[in-house]
């Protein structure tokens, strides 16, 4: 008895299929752009452009300061290679966006595990540049903590959101121990800048989490606690600490992007016109904001200011009415990350804050700083997502801040 040969679809039918996949996908995107909040991607889009624009005019300053007598490198060099980057951090960004919230709470999860377990492998194969020893390599170089600043918001979040369930677990017990060894594993490197921003990311989501006055009272307390006990026991922090206490020469880095910034006044000397860029260390990165300054103008950097400062409001909007309290702490604890990021290296640039080896999110050079700054924005833009038809009954960010004053 002949057995009958297998069923192979026809032309119409693959065909078909294939339009039928078309269909899945158009009426994917359809629901995204309905959905996804673009007055927060316009913002996007406008800082990663002005920083296209940066990374062009600070380019010369680092290519020559980097060029040897055996390898000379292009002006042009770290613009092209920002381009690159900047694709693939679109990319990136996009990806993450259409996510749904429960898969972007797993992707997070699963990037806070894994660059925690990162974290503890630095001191140990981790390579050294300017000083610290940051990176670690895995076929590419990369930093850790750079790619756990996502994933620690959006763990925090899941973690403080359990109390829903169970108000008797020990939430703050279990993220405040997930904090501290966070900042141990800083510290070490050492990376003080990021310890910062690490703890202002956990403060936010602590006390947005509806945790008493009484205990923020000791949390502010404890905070003071650990700086001064990093300033007498951390040589790193106390040399950060009393440079910028005891001023600047004309040799400190901080000294000399304070001066860059304001050598173009309010309108710039224009393009590539720049000449005190060129003495400034790190300029496509730490100092891009200081470039900026002196070949754009003071009206630029205030721009930029405001940029960073409508993505925080459009995100503080977006939440007022949010019902899920693990997608508004996430949230709020993303865009805490990339507005203090931002915030850290701007005081930084006009010599008001102690330096902190820290980019300027969006707009500086980098490479996988760049894909994971792109990869937070994504997430948060899938996590603010919302469908334009339904209304929200409860209060949301505007609760939680009510009943903080009833507390007080």
């Amino acid at each position: 008895m002949s057995s009958s040969p297998p069923y192979v679809p026809g032309v119409g039918e693959r065909l078909a299929s294939a339009e039928k996949r078309r269909g899945n996908k158009a009426s994917e995107f359809r629901i995204w752009w309905r959905e996804v909040d673009r007055v927060l991607l316009v913002l996007i889009l406008a800082l990663m452009a002005i920083g296209t624009a940066a990374v062009a005019a600070a380019s010369p300053s680092t290519a020559r300061r980097l060029s040897t007598s055996e390898t000379t490198l292009p002006d042009l060099y770290f613009y092209w290679a920002h381009l690159r980057w900047q694709f693939v951090g679109i990319a990136v960004m996009l990806g993450a966006s259409f996510l749904s919230r429960d898969n972007a709470r797993r992707i997070g999860i699963m990037l806070a595990a894994g660059m925690l377990g990162a974290l503890v492998l630095v001191p140990l194969i981790g390579y050294e540049v300017n000083g610290a020893k940051r990176w670690i390599r895995f076929g590419l170089g990369f930093q850790p903590s750079e790619f756990l600043k996502p994933g620690f918001a959006i763990a925090l979040a899941w973690i403080l959101s359990w109390r829903l369930k169970d108000p008797h677990i020990p939430v703050l017990a279990i993220v405040t121990g997930l904090m501290g060894i966070v900042a141990i594993l800083l510290m070490v490197q050492p990376n003080l800048g990021a310890t910062i921003l690490f703890s202002g990311v956990w403060f936010v989501l602590v006390m947005l989490s509806g945790v008493s006055a009484k205990k923020i009272g000791g949390i502010i307390a404890l905070g003071i606690g650990g700086v001064t006990a990093a300033y007498f026991l951390y040589d790193n922090a106390r040399y950060r600490i009393d440079a910028f206490l005891g001023g600047g020469t004309a040799f400190d880095q901080v000294d000399l992007a304070q001066r860059t910034l304001l050598a173009g006044g309010w309108g710039g000397t224009g393009f590539w016109l720049g000449l005190k860029k060129m003495n400034l260390p790190e300029a496509h990165t730490d100092y891009i904001f200081s470039v900026i300054g002196e070949e754009f103008g003071l009206i630029v950097c205030a721009i930029i200011v405001l940029l960073y400062l409508a993505i925080i409001v459009r995100v503080l909007v977006r939440l007022a009415d949010e019902e899920n309290l693990f997608a508004l702490l996430a949230s709020a604890g993303l865009a805490t990350q990339i507005g203090g990021q931002a915030f850290i290296n701007i005081l930084v640039n006009l010599q008001l804050f102690p330096s902190k080896g820290m980019t300027l999110p969006l707009v500086s050079y980098g490479g996988s700083s760049t894909i994971a700054v792109c990869l937070a924005v994504g997430l948060l833009l899938a996590l603010t997502r919302r469908n334009p038809f339904l209304t929200r009954e409860t209060p949301g960010l505007r609760a939680l801040l009510n009943d903080k004053e009833k507390d007080a």
